[in-house]
């Protein structure tokens, strides 16, 4: 990455700016100081042993696209992809709604050695689980998502998902989750079972509606917003989409970089 500033102290753009292993400079970060930069916080006053903490991953175009023909990989650049990766380096499980995995094509995360020592110290596996939300259970099971993890896959639904759904994602291999009474599934159970099962350092990427419902239920603590010097007009979805909330929750700037006109951005809450 090149021409990133201040990691945490907007005063301190330009000359005698502090990285996270020194003056910053015009060059590109290595991925251990993004992990550094990106490192979930720990020893927080509401923080306890299993206490989750839930960050979502999301890019936005000047005009508040989320996606232009369906997929962010336009607006998206390589500086966004890299720290996309160091996001999935460092998290536990990362969480996607069945849309999104259907449109990005996903697949399971990968073990990256640049992040083997970093995760062995943390007590984590060599890579995330990826945990799907769905309340219909319209997930083909013959993807590599299923059939390919290092670490299985989990399908999240409701109690009253359809039964022969659910046999064929086990049968596939995948963890069944259920987080919710009926056919729906209740948020902010997602983000308790899923600690539950030590999965503590939780991603969302997604996309807009999951992430409009993790809001509107409260439960998100941060979001590592890149914002994108591209207007496209049209109508793409925003971020977060779905249920409003009663009154707007107010969220701090806690870092900020920049490269090439793509802004970097990561707010958390403000009781976090």
């Amino acid at each position: 990455m090149r021409s990133l500033f201040p990691v945490t102290d907007l005063t301190k753009s330009g000359a005698g700016a502090e990285g996270p292993s020194g003056p910053l400079t015009d060059r590109e970060w290595s991925l251990d100081e993004l992990a550094d930069a990106y490192a979930y916080p720990t020893g927080l006053p509401a923080e306890g042993p299993g206490t989750p903490w839930l960050r979502a991953n999301m890019v936005s175009t000047l005009d508040g696209a989320a996606q232009h023909d369906g997929r962010s990989q336009p607006i998206s650049c390589a500086a966004d992809m890299r720290i996309f990766g160091t996001l999935r380096g460092l998290a536990d499980v990362v969480i996607a709604g069945a849309e999104t995995v259907r449109l990005e094509g996903y697949r399971p995360a990968r073990a990256r050695e640049v992040f083997a020592a970093r995760r062995a110290a943390a007590g984590q596996g060599p890579a995330p689980a990826v945990a799907v939300v769905t309340g219909s259970m319209d997930l083909d099971f013959s993807l590599p998502l299923f059939t390919e993890p290092l670490v299985p896959t989990l399908v999240v639904t409701g109690a009253g998902a359809p039964a022969d759904r659910i046999a064929a994602a086990r049968k596939a291999g995948a963890e069944v989750v259920i987080a919710g009474e009926g056919a729906r599934v209740d948020l902010a159970r997602v983000v308790r079972e899923l600690a539950d099962r030590g999965l503590t350092r939780q991603l969302t990427e997604g996309g807009p509606r999951l992430l409009g419902q993790f809001v509107a239920a409260g439960v998100l603590d941060e979001l590592c917003l890149t914002v994108s010097p591209m207007l496209t007009a049209g109508d793409a979805q925003r971020i977060a989409g779905g249920p409003g909330v009663t009154v707007p929750e107010r969220f701090f700037l806690a870092s900020l970089l920049e490269e090439a006109g793509f802004l970097f951005t990561r707010y958390r809450r403000t009781d976090r």
